[in-house]
């Protein structure tokens, strides 16, 4: 599927579902703009599509392929870029998965390329289908948009990750041993997904001694200085995410040594006890001729001795704080 949207600045007008063949003449004018999204495209489509701009084959191979990783690549006559949304679902086995798109920003036109339906692209179809106001500054503000709705998509996440936290923090005092670990390891999976995909994101977007890595026009700067902001405060919310999840972890393990280690002492205890009562009824059963055996209330005293002993032994522990 590849949808077209051409903003025409002589009539300051946005055009839809364009001819593609005149490529050449909508970008005539340094001010108009083209916004060409592709989606699930076959092989061929895509190199027909990469003709018309002349794309690198080796750009095109990267959008063939998934990228590990955020990154742009500077050429000639354009910068390509690789990004990542995340798609959540907490009900799955994979609760977070990337959903990568690729970009092609020339002077007047951006093309985006992507195998997965993204939500923001799909509110952006509505919005530029109606309205110039992603197409009228140019095609860094048209990328700046593009960004910033994927990266606010990042927060509603970062917001249920929060609450699980919390929720994982109340129960690893009552919950079984099983389902606690598995919710741990589900988090930091996820927390580390998101590290992964936003830290080389960031780093797109920062400047190197005062320069931007690709051309910003100066009244496009604050949008872009916002979206490092927002970019930072989710580097900064997962490192948080990930020490609380780590610290969580470090109690949930000393409340199980804890537990661990109080069964152990009662067992011991128990055995303590036991141990003097096994020695005196094994003495007293041997099939020796052993002195008072024929008398009936040896039994008796030896039952009110081991009743004795056992108590005596309970209150020394007892007092000793060991029980």
């Amino acid at each position: 599927m590849i949808k077209t949207y051409f903003y025409d600045n002589d009539t300051q007008e946005t055009k839809v579902d364009i001819d593609l063949t005149k490529t050449k003449d909508y970008l005539k004018n340094p001010d108009n703009l083209l916004w060409i999204d592709i989606f699930d495209l076959s092989i061929q489509e895509l190199k027909e599509v990469a003709k018309i701009f002349d794309f690198h084959p080796l750009a095109l191979e990267d959008c063939l392929h998934d990228s590990p990783r955020a990154k742009v690549d500077n050429y000639e006559d354009y910068k390509f870029f690789v990004f990542h949304a995340l798609r959540y679902n907490e009900e799955s086995d994979n609760e977070i998965t990337t959903l990568e798109l690729n970009v092609f920003v020339g002077e007047n036109y951006v093309v985006t390329i992507h195998k997965h339906k993204l939500k923001w692209l799909g509110k952006m179809d509505a919005i530029c289908s109606k309205h110039t106001r992603y197409m009228d500054k140019g095609a860094d503000f048209l990328l700046y948009a593009l960004i910033d709705g994927i990266t606010d998509e990042y927060f509603p996440i970062l917001d249920r990750i929060s609450i699980r936290i919390d929720e994982l923090e109340n129960e690893i005092y009552d919950e079984e041993v099983r389902g606690v670990t598995e919710e741990f390891l589900a988090l930091k999976r996820t927390i580390i997904l998101i590290r992964r995909v936003i830290l080389p994101q960031r780093r797109i977007f920062l400047t190197v001694d005062g320069k931007w890595k690709f051309d910003i026009r100066e009244e496009n700067v604050p949008f872009y200085t916002d979206l490092i902001d927002h970019l930072e405060r989710i580097v900064d919310s997962s490192e948080t995410f990930r020490d609380l999840v780590n610290s969580a972890l470090d109690t949930y393990y000393s409340i199980i040594n804890a537990k661990s280690s109080e069964k152990l002492n009662v067992l011991t205890l128990i055995s303590t006890i036991m141990l003097p009562l096994t020695f005196v009824t094994g003495f007293f059963g041997m099939n020796v001729p052993l002195p008072f055996q024929d008398n009936p209330r040896s039994t008796i005293v030896i039952f009110v001795f081991l009743i004795i002993l056992t108590w005596g032994m309970w209150r020394y522990f007892k007092k000793n704080q060991l029980l």
